[in-house]
């Protein structure tokens, strides 16, 4: 899952949302500095891409892009649910996006004196440009993803995706929504590891 659904599936607590938002830019074992709110974020994080990945209907839609988008199928299939979590969001919560972004910018921004430097410059892009409430619309996937292309490292073509998007909307609508609701209760009744 992308940054959309990992700030909405962890906004029950500021610091599990700050450890999800920074999660990919720690590596695994550089989660000590953090205070045990914050690392236990970056542990729900990694519990949830661990769910996404290994679920079977999320291996579907990875299996159509595949051919043409190889190891980039899986940052696509992130991108596309957050699409589709964004087009469908008065399905899951009653504030609208545009509230909901407008929160999730200034919860991370408090907490930025706890954040690593990459995670603070992207969220300045992020809120600047408001990256949430874009994932709603074509044009903002467009931007997305014609972004994640040129910080690839190989020509990855993830520019072209919006096209994939486009053609099989329905198809993975229909892989996302029954996933989705698997994985909002796995993060609804996600506990931190014992000590």
């Amino acid at each position: 899952m992308n940054h959309l659904a990992h700030l909405f599936l962890s906004q029950r607590d500021i610091n599990l949302m700050v450890g999800n938002f920074i999660a990919d830019h720690i590596k695994a074992n550089k989660i000590e500095p953090y205070s045990e709110e914050i690392r236990n974020g970056i542990m729900m994080h990694r519990a949830i891409d661990h769910f996404t990945d290994t679920h079977a209907l999320v291996k579907k839609s990875k299996a159509r892009l595949f051919p043409k988008y190889s190891h980039y199928a899986s940052v696509l299939v992130d991108m596309f649910y957050d699409h589709i979590l964004a087009k469908n969001w008065a399905t899951y919560s009653p504030l609208p996006l545009e509230n909901f972004a407008a929160s999730a910018y200034k919860v991370l921004q408090s907490k930025e004196d706890e954040m690593p430097e990459r995670s603070i410059v992207t969220l300045n892009y992020m809120s600047k440009q408001d990256w949430l409430s874009n994932y709603a619309t074509i044009n903002g996937m467009t931007r997305a993803l014609k972004g994640l292309s040129i910080r690839a490292s190989f020509n990855s073509k993830m520019e072209e995706a919006v096209i994939d998007l486009q053609r099989d909307f329905k198809l993975y609508e229909a892989e996302f929504t029954p996933f989705f609701k698997e994985l909002f209760e796995f993060a609804m009744n996600w506990e931190a590891p014992a000590k």
